[in-house]
Formats: structure tokens, sequence, C-alpha cells
């Protein structure tokens, strides 16, 4: 036998044998998958666990989408706060300040 046949039959093998292996790979994947699709609706039809946890996280996107425009407006009412609480510090450093020349009277 020719080194050259020997050699295609041995690819041919091996490639049915991969494909084989994929196949086989392909059917336990997607048993597993079915296994979470959901409880059956009926008709054979399955609600799918994976497109309700796409819906809920559709959800919180939709809730969550404003919180951009509003961090921007807490962060203009925090800074003015700072700005507040700046001047109420210094105000009481002056007191401090105040009361302390007269306790040294």
């Amino acid at each position: 036998m020719n080194p050259f046949t020997l050699l295609m039959l041995l690819s041919v093998v091996a490639a049915s044998a991969l494909f084989i292996a994929l196949a086989l790979f392909l059917n336990a994947i997607s048993t597993q998958l079915e296994q979470i699709g959901g409880e059956e609706k009926g008709y054979g039809v399955r609600a799918s666990y994976l497109s309700k946890i796409r819906m809920g996280v559709r959800a919180i996107e939709q809730q969550t989408g404003m919180i951009p425009t509003q961090v921007t407006e807490l962060n203009q009412t925090l800074t003015s706060v700072r700005d507040g609480l700046i001047v109420v510090d210094d105000n009481l450093g002056g007191v401090i300040a105040a009361v302390s020349k007269q306790g040294a009277k």
C-alpha cells in the first residue's frame, strides 16, 4: 500500500472522529440548554429562563436610565452644599477665635 494512500485514509478517519466528537459535544450542550429552558407553557413551547433574565436586565436598564442626568444635578447641589459648609467652617473658626480672646481676658 502506498504511504500517501495510508496517510489519506488516516486523515479521513481523524476528520471523521473529529466531526463525530463535535456532534456529540454539541448534542450534550443542546441537552443542557434545554434543561434550563424553563417550564412548558403548552403545545411543547417552553418559557425560557434566559429570556426572563434578559427581560429583567432590560427593565433594570430602563429604570436606571435617568441616573446620568440626575447625577449631574446632584453633583451641582452637593457642590453648593460644600461651598456653604466652607463658609460655615470659616465662621465657626472666627467664633472660636473670638471666644478664645474673651476667655483670655
